[in-house]
């Protein structure tokens, strides 16, 4: 039988082989798959895989989902206080605290953050599933940046919080695919002021606060809704502001078609000269870049290949192994890297 992916679970057996969207052999079919296996496929961006039918689970595996189970709970949670805003226009932080706490802790030990962004990287990304996204990559940019353990968790908490407003947003606009007219334009906007009011009335945190009014504010007084300077922003408000773009950027819109990491990043970095704080987006691009080394990628040619090493006087045109030769982009400069497959 025919399932998606993230269906899968631990002991499911492929029953052909599973290639991706370029035609790249990715598991043989006969595999019994654990999380290893089902991280692989989504990183490559399978959609649905034969198994066969009834699974064969091993002995010692869990029933259940088999992929991220931990993410899944947290979104599943993030949607409970997303209804308790909804219906009481507050809701309750322990709830946040003791879903988020131990998520983070968890990753902590995890350095691969290009591996967890791929993870996270789902197809139909709602404010929950964004929520989260936001909420972790704020995180780890706080980290990098030199911030305490407790600032880190608070700018993440504030993160995973940013979109509550959109709780008090008709679900007639939040679903709309179109084009939204200049009135829902102005409501969905409101869900700003929505998330300062609904944190305010639920938690002692002021910063929390001011990133959902804020984080839709630019350095360069271009954003909403009161057009804010760079001296008026909360520092917590400019990493989250940069964590809520990257991730936005790396989803499909009906007027934006899905970008890559790498070209997400490159854009981003362009911002940061003006728009969005140097320093963060620093944090960002010189963290992460790190992390692609090593990842299959693919070019704008079509080519597929490993990036072995980054150029330092230029970021963004790495050394590429492609079969058994190699690729400099800051050489062939026509080339690019569109897209991290694994």
């Amino acid at each position: 039988m025919k399932v998606h992916v993230t269906d899968l679970k631990p002991g499911d057996r492929l029953l052909t082989d599973t290639f991706n969207s370029v035609g790249l052999h990715i598991l043989p079919g006969g595999t019994v798959v654990q999380r290893d296996e089902i991280s692989l496929l989504i990183r490559h961006r399978v959609g649905h895989v034969s198994i066969q039918a009834g699974g064969l689970l091993l002995q010692g595996e869990e029933s259940g989902h088999g992929l991220d189970i931990e993410f899944d709970e947290v979104i599943m949670n993030y949607e409970a206080t997303f209804l308790e805003a909804l219906s009481q226009g507050c809701f309750t932080p322990d709830l946040v605290d003791a879903t988020l706490q131990p998520l983070l802790e968890t990753l902590d030990k995890q350095k691969d953050v290009v591996s967890l962004l791929l993870l996270l990287d789902r197809e139909d990304i709602d404010t929950y599933q964004h929520s989260l996204q936001v909420g972790l990559l704020s995180y780890y940019i706080a980290t990098w940046l030199g911030h305490s353990k407790e600032e880190c968790y608070r700018i993440s908490r504030a993160g995973y919080l940013h979109d509550i407003g959109k709780s008090q947003v008709s679900l007639s606009i939040l679903n709309n695919p179109g084009l939204l007219s200049p009135a829902e334009v102005t409501e969905l906007r409101r869900h700003t002021n929505y998330g300062y009011d609904i944190i305010r009335g639920s938690m002692k945190d002021e910063a929390a606060a001011l990133v959902a009014l804020q984080h839709h504010e630019y350095e360069d007084g271009s954003g909403y809704p009161a057009g804010l300077g760079k001296s008026e922003l909360h520092p917590y408000t400019e990493i989250v502001t940069v964590a809520d773009i990257y991730m936005k950027l790396t989803t499909s819109r009906l007027s934006r078609p899905k970008q890559g990491l790498v070209s997400v990043l490159r854009q981003v970095h362009e911002w940061g000269f003006g728009r969005l704080n140097g320093n963060v987006v620093q944090a960002l691009t010189g963290h992460l870049l790190p992390g692609f080394v090593g990842k299959t990628v693919q070019l704008s040619n079509g080519e597929t290949g490993t990036i072995v090493m980054n150029n330092a006087l230029d970021i963004f045109k790495p050394l590429i192994k492609v079969n058994e030769g190699y690729r400099d982009l800051s050489r062939e400069r026509t080339l690019t890297v569109e897209e991290v497959l694994v």
